[in-house]
């Protein structure tokens, strides 16, 4: 234990002269924008548990050390939005999405209510582009939500990236849907994932969001929904796509837990 922690502690010193030489040629590619900063967001609930003890702590060192992180380390695109309940718009939920680009039709996104370390997993989404959206049966297309607001409003965002290289990515994102599952209601706050992962959608319209949400968001990341909305004003609001966002029939699907025979069973 003894030499892995030393080990540690030389990773972590070599690290640190890294970055401290890296800082400024970062600083020269910001290009003016503020860097994403780490903010946590827990709703004023911590969750269930002692925090981690030493042991836990240098065991954890080690692993990230020593394993691979491969499919966390192709997680580089890192969006900040919005979400509420598919049967509940008065519950908004701040979310800090790490995704990875799949294939062109396709993002993988893991959900969390921060993007601190000690930030909680809230959650899954998928992304797919409009062309793999039409091919999906109806039923289907009923637990998918479009982007077109979020990206050309300024509702959605990408902390720490120039404008020019943001723009370029909601350029993309406008056409997509999204399928989202939250696994932790944090909004209510439970301090551990209760009952079943919940339908979420994303809102399509000015005023639908309480203005605070968005203001007290804007100044803990350092960013500026007014001003991105303006620099995406060239980006073309695109027509959805029917059958997306079937919250606004006033009725959507949402699960709930049922009681079902067990089959196969050894």
């Amino acid at each position: 234990m003894n030499r892995l922690r030393n080990f540690l502690l030389n990773r972590r010193a070599l690290g640190r002269k890294l970055v401290a030489t890296a800082a400024p040629l970062v600083a020269a590619c910001a290009c003016g924008r503020a860097h994403a900063q780490p903010v946590q967001h827990h709703g004023g609930s911590p969750a269930t548990g002692e925090e981690n003890s030493l042991r836990s702590r240098v065991l954890g060192a080690g692993a990230a050390a020593l394993q691979t992180k491969a499919p966390l380390n192709a997680m580089n695109m890192y969006l900040n939005g919005f979400h509420f309940y598919a049967d509940d718009m008065g519950r908004p939920v701040e979310a800090h999405h790490f995704c990875t680009h799949l294939t062109e039709d396709l993002h993988q996104c893991v959900i969390f209510d921060g993007n601190s370390e000690d930030s909680r997993l809230i959650g899954i989404e998928y992304i797919v582009s409009e062309r793999v959206f039409r091919t999906l049966p109806d039923e289907e297309k009923k637990l998918w939500h479009s982007h077109h607001y979020e990206t050309t409003s300024g509702e959605l965002v990408m902390p720490g990236l120039p404008d020019v290289a943001e723009n370029a990515a909601m350029r993309d994102l406008s056409t997509t849907y999204g399928k989202t599952w939250h696994t932790w209601q944090v909004d209510r706050g439970d301090t551990l994932p209760l009952g079943p992962p919940q339908l979420m959608m994303g809102f399509t319209a000015e005023g639908q969001l309480p203005a605070r949400y968005i203001e007290q968001r804007d100044q803990r990341l350092g960013v500026s929904k007014q001003q991105s909305q303006e620099s995406r004003k060239d980006i073309p609001v695109p027509a959805v796509a029917e059958g997306a966002n079937s919250w606004q029939s006033g009725q959507v699907p949402q699960l709930a837990l049922q009681t079902v025979p067990v089959r196969n069973r050894r």
